[in-house]
Formats: structure tokens, C-alpha cells, sequence
């Protein structure tokens, strides 16, 4: 079942659109980028805020003050990168459990190791019982680079980043802000955001809209299983994979126009 306020999967002349509004704005090879990387991989915002130069190629020597590069085949996404991990190394508030479960054989240890502790006249706190957190680690996975129009946006980029500054090091951001500082999840979040809904003025789009867009062609365009899609999205469970097997927004909108009444006019 589909989850309110979701961001919009965007049409392929919507896509077009996008991407020719953000030539008239600064930045134009930056932002045609990041378009591609978001609409074309699937990536989350943390993810591609994270991403080093590394990541998508591969630097050679710098000869006589000049860079070059070599673009990768296939992305390697870290787990550390991914949704749940720890990889920005931020502090984060304490954790209070609401809470606890066991499992029925757990429960029946758990009393008979209290039963014991009680009639030795140890001190039993309550705390000292709580099972582990699970902590979602992330996921690791390689998507291939063979989408030309992918591959050429990030070249363009590179070659322009370089240009301008050729000591970058592999272990760089792959994306600077406009002040020269990589860019944190929520700020990410805002730009994506800006350009499809402010520039393109398409409703409803978010920093979510690259994502969803791939993962609904993927499983109703291409007509993949959803295991494919949950590979590339990087889903630990294929019930969240499922939210994406919901129709498009289009399909509704055709659907709805096709089954109502016409009348014929006298």
C-alpha cells in the first residue's frame, strides 16, 4: 500500500524538462550531475552526499599541472554509505527504550537466571536484562556505469573540477557546495529539491523523486522482478522494495480518464 506524501515519480518529459531548466542556472554541470546520479542509480541523498571522487573514478598523475581521469564501470557502494550507518560520525542522542520483547524460550531463561540472582541476594536491576539493539549496519552494493548519458554528465563534471583545481585527491567529495564544502544529507535534500520543484516547477517532486522514478520503471516499465529492484535500491527487506510496485502516477491519471463517462455532444 502506498504511503501518503510520497515524492513524485516523474515522466519522461518531465525528466527532459529537469534537465534542460538547470542549464540556465549556475552550476549547470554540478547539478546535471547529481540529476543523473539520483534518477539513473537510485540513490538516497546521504548516499550521494557521501560519495568521494574514488568512488566513480579513478585518478591519474598529474602531468605538467594537468589532471586526468578514468571513469569506472561499476559503482561500489560502501555499507557505511547506506541508510542506518553511522557514516557521517555524528553525535546522536541517547537511546530510551519504550519497549522490550523476547522470544518465549529467551523469557523462561531470563526468569529462572533472576530466580537464581534473587535467592543468592544479588541485586537485580532491570537493566542488566534488556536484550541488544539491532543496529542496521547498512548495505553494501555495485551498480554499473553504462548509461551514456550518466557517464558523460559525471565526465563533464570532473573535467571542469579538475580543471580548476588539479591537486584534488581521490578521498575528495564528489560533490562541493557552492562555498567548497561537501555537502551534509539535509542540505543535499534542499538542492534536489529546489531545482525540480522551484526550477522545473514540477509538484510534489523531492530529493526522493530520482529513486522512486527508477525503481517504479524498473518494476513496471521494464517489467523486472522485484528482487532486481531491490538489489539496486538496496533494501534489506523486498517489503519495502513492494511500496514501488505500485502503479505510477500516469497510469492512475490515464486510467481515471479512460473510465469515466463521454457524452456525446448534441
Amino acid at each position: 500500500m502506498s504511503k501518503t506524501g510520497q515524492a513524485r515519480v516523474l515522466t519522461p518529459e518531465q525528466f527532459v524538462h529537469l534537465l534542460s531548466v538547470v542549464q540556465d542556472h549556475r552550476y549547470a554541470e554540478k547539478n546535471t550531475a547529481l540529476i543523473q546520479i539520483s534518477f539513473k542509480l537510485g540513490l538516497r541523498v546521504q548516499e550521494i552526499a557521501l560519495l568521494q571522487i574514488k568512488d566513480v573514478a579513478e585518478l591519474l598523475p598529474e602531468i605538467s599541472g594537468q589532471r586526468s581521469f578514468k571513469l569506472k564501470e561499476i559503482l561500489a557502494l560502501p555499507a557505511s554509505y547506506t541508510k542506518g550507518a553511522d557514516a557521517l560520525k555524528r553525535s546522536r542522542s541517547t537511546y530510551h527504550r519504550r519497549r522490550i520483547s523476547f522470544s518465549v524460550h529467551d523469557f523462561d531463561q531470563l526468569v529462572r537466571r533472576i530466580e537464581t540472582m534473587a535467592k543468592a541476594g544479588a541485586e537485580i536491576k532491570p537493566g542488566d536484562f534488556y536484550p541488544e539493539v539491532k543496529k542496521h549496519r547498512g548495505k553494501s552494493r555495485d551498480l554499473p556505469m553504462n548509461d551514456g548519458a550518466l557517464r558523460a554528465a559525471i565526465e563533464e563534471y570532473l573535467s571542469i573540477r579538475l580543471a580548476k583545481n588539479p591537486s584534488v585527491k581521490k578521498s575528495d567529495p564528489l560533490f562541493l557546495t557552492q562555498k567548497g564544502g561537501p555537502y551534509s544529507p539535509n542540505t543535499l535534500q534542499e538542492h534536489l529539491s529546489l531545482m525540480q520543484r522551484q526550477w522545473a516547477g514540477i509538484e510534489r517532486a523531492s530529493s526522493h523523486s530520482g529513486r522512486r522514478t527508477l525503481m517504479t520503471n524498473i518494476i513496471h516499465g521494464q517489467k523486472k522482478s522485484v528482487k532486481v529492484a531491490q538489489k539496486i535500491a538496496g533494501h534489506v527487506s523486498a517489503s519495502t522494495t513492494l511500496i514501488y510496485e505500485e502503479p505510477p502516477e500516469e497510469s492512475l491519471k490515464d486510467a481515471l480518464q479512460q473510465a469515466g463517462f463521454h457524452y456525446l455532444s448534441t
